[in-house]
């Protein structure tokens, strides 16, 4: 899945927050911020999996104020085997 998430969502710890629940969930992929002030997410595992951390997206830290997020599926390759913050 590929996700752009919009909002209140760099400078409160959302690619931390982000990478530990998909950790906790076994998802892996990687999320950046955008220089546009997005954040971006690849992530890929069991579809169920991936839903869960989609849920979390969608209100992610405390801080975190989401307004929207852009859904792409995208084909499970297999490419990562760890759930990584990219710069």
């Amino acid at each position: 899945m590929h996700l752009i998430i919009e909002g209140r969502v760099q400078g409160v710890c959302f690619r931390d927050s982000t990478r530990r629940q998909a950790l906790a969930l076994g998802v892996s992929g990687w999320v950046k911020n955008r220089f546009d002030g997005t954040v971006e997410i690849i992530a890929e595992g069991p579809d169920k999996k991936v839903k869960e951390l989609i849920l979390w997206c969608r209100r992610g830290p405390s801080y975190a104020r989401v307004q929207r997020i852009h859904e792409k599926s995208e084909e499970w390759v297999g490419e990562f085997n760890s759930f990584d913050i990219v710069f």
